[in-house]
């Protein structure tokens, strides 16, 4: 799919998204077994964090074939504008304390990620109107991308009314289930389908969008 489709395109299961790419190896092999966006990290407490460089030659080797998303966390509107504009990814994650107001200056094409504990998000995702929202674990003292899982019971009354990007400790064992539980518009991955932080196995991948894409 390009880059247009992410988060509107239509297909079996759910979208998959896979996070913290770090090479064009590994966005080429995205694109091959059907990811249909990839993200990259600019966070500089991340080992999955990508230089702009780097980020901008990814861009340009997948082209259209597939979304890009860049990850950020509490940073200035005006750098997120730059690098975007270096590098020519389509969509901005933000990861940290973004307020409403700071997801909307930066346009319909900018999305927050909100942490899940102990308590349904309802009432913080009210104060998103935008229509995509990404849900996390919330691990205290992180920002995302530990591995680790919350309730999916907690995500399901959000899931029904606006589109979800679901994440936290999904891997190709659990994301089928996770998907029919929630029944979110995406998925996302990062640690579940790596061999080491920022190197992704390929065989994970394609399990994982194998197993996605039969939760329906």
């Amino acid at each position: 799919m390009g880059s247009g489709g992410w988060p509107e395109a239509s297909g079996l299961g759910p979208l998959v998204k896979v996070c913290g790419i770090r090479s064009v190896a590994d966005a080429r092999m995205c694109v091959d077994l059907g990811v249909d966006a990839i993200g990259l990290n600019f966070w500089p407490g991340t080992k999955r964090r990508v230089e702009v460089e780097e980020a901008a030659r990814i861009v340009l080797a997948v082209g259209a074939q597939i979304a890009t998303v860049g990850l950020f966390v509490d940073e200035e509107r005006e750098t997120i504008e730059q690098i975007k504009r270096e590098v020519g990814f389509s969509w901005v994650q933000l990861h940290g304390r973004e307020s409403p107001d700071d997801v909307e200056a930066l346009g319909h094409q900018a999305y927050k990620a909100l942490r899940v504990g102990a308590v349904p998000v309802d009432a913080e995702a009210v104060r998103y109107p935008g229509a995509l929202l990404l849900l996390d674990a919330l691990v205290p003292g992180e920002v995302g991308g530990t591995g680790r899982r919350f309730d999916w019971s907690l995500a399901k009354a959000l899931a029904q009314t606006r589109p979800i990007v679901l994440a936290g400790g999904l891997t190709p064992d659990n994301v089928a289930r996770a998907a029919l539980a929630v029944k979110p518009r995406a998925v996302d991955v990062a640690s579940g389908v790596e061999s080491e932080p920022g190197v992704k196995d390929p065989r994970l991948v394609e399990a994982f969008v194998a197993a996605a894409r039969v939760a329906v």
